[in-house]
Formats: structure tokens, C-alpha cells, sequence
């Protein structure tokens, strides 16, 4: 299910969700009212190896919890937009500044508000529980879940069929 349908080698970034990719469907509510999320520690590590072999990654999410934003600061992601009810300006905003072509960008999503950024990338992308419309614009479809694996997933199988997996690895090797 999770085989690449385009050409990967024309993907030089990549731009996700956070809830429902990088983070499971369900939060939990913590004492303070906010949410508390979980983010996946192999995720974490295919976002660095991506980001070791040169590829630019942003993050862009309804969510405003500023947990996320230093989480994904500290894995070296400084590209992370928070409270975008409107994702589509935001996606473009960020592919225009980097001097990326839209087809140059895989974009992961989960729901509704993914929908326009998935079909404007040259990558659509989505894990296994996404909502079924994602499903369907979606050429790329993971064997994972959301928050558990589905951007290791991605990142991987872009970079394996690149041919820079095992390179952008090494660094991680003892």
C-alpha cells in the first residue's frame, strides 16, 4: 500500500500535519485543558536524516500548542506554522521562499484542511487511518498510522528510491 506512485526523485522537501500525522487522532487533555500529543521517536529520526541529506521540511498546523512548535525546533525543523486554519497560502508561502516548485514537495495530511496542500504538491501523502477524501487524493498511502510511523514511512521510501537512504543514515550509525 505504501509504494510510491510517482517519480521520487523530483521531491526535494517535505511538508506535514502534525495531528493525525505526526501525532496519533486522539490527545490527551491535561490537567491545564491543553492537549498533550506523542510523536513518534522514529518519525523523529527520519525527519533529521531527511534534513541530514538536504531536504527542506516545514510543519503547518491548526494546532497552537507551543510543545509542538519546540519540538520540532529541536529536531532542527525551523519551518513550523501554528494556528493556519488556511493551509494552502501558508504552503505556497513556504514552497515560493525556498525556491521550490510545487511538484518538488511531498506533503503529508490526514483530513479536510489538508486536502487543497495535498492536491497542489507534486507528492500526496497520507497514512493508513486517514479520512477517506485524504484517501482518495492521496498517491501515496502509508502502511502506518498517523503518530505511529507513517512519516518514517514516507521520508524513507522517498529517500530509498533516491538512492540516499543508507547515505543520510550513516551519520546515526556508532
Amino acid at each position: 500500500m505504501s509504494k510510491l506512485a510517482e517519480n521520487p526523485t523530483a521531491i526535494k522537501a517535505f511538508a506535514f500535519d502534525v495531528d493525525g500525522v505526526l501525532s496519533a487522532t486522539t490527545l490527551r487533555i491535561g490537567d491545564d485543558g491543553q492537549p498533550v500529543r506523542t510523536t513518534n521517536l522514529r518519525d523523529g529520526l527520519a525527519l533529521r536524516a531527511a534534513l541530514r541529506g538536504g531536504m527542506r521540511i516545514c510543519i503547518i498546523t491548526g494546532g497552537t500548542t507551543e510543545a509542538v512548535v519546540r519540538r520540532y525546533n529541536l529536531l532542527g525543523i525551523s519551518d513550523v506554522f501554528s494556528g493556519i486554519t488556511c493551509k494552502l497560502p501558508v504552503f505556497r508561502q513556504w514552497i515560493s521562499d525556498n525556491g521550490l516548485l510545487p511538484e518538488e514537495v511531498a506533503y503529508m495530511g490526514d483530513d479536510v484542511p489538508d486536502l487543497q496542500c495535498l492536491r497542489e504538491a507534486g507528492l500526496a501523502a497520507a497514512p493508513y487511518d486517514a479520512a477517506p477524501e485524504v484517501l482518495a487524493t492521496a498517491s501515496f498511502i502509508s502502511r502506518y498510522s498517523g503518530g505511529y510511523g507513517c512519516v518514517r514511512d514516507l521520508i524513507e521510501s522517498v529517500l530509498r528510491a533516491q538512492g540516499r537512504w543508507d547515505d543520510v543514515c550513516r551519520h546515526f550509525e556508532l
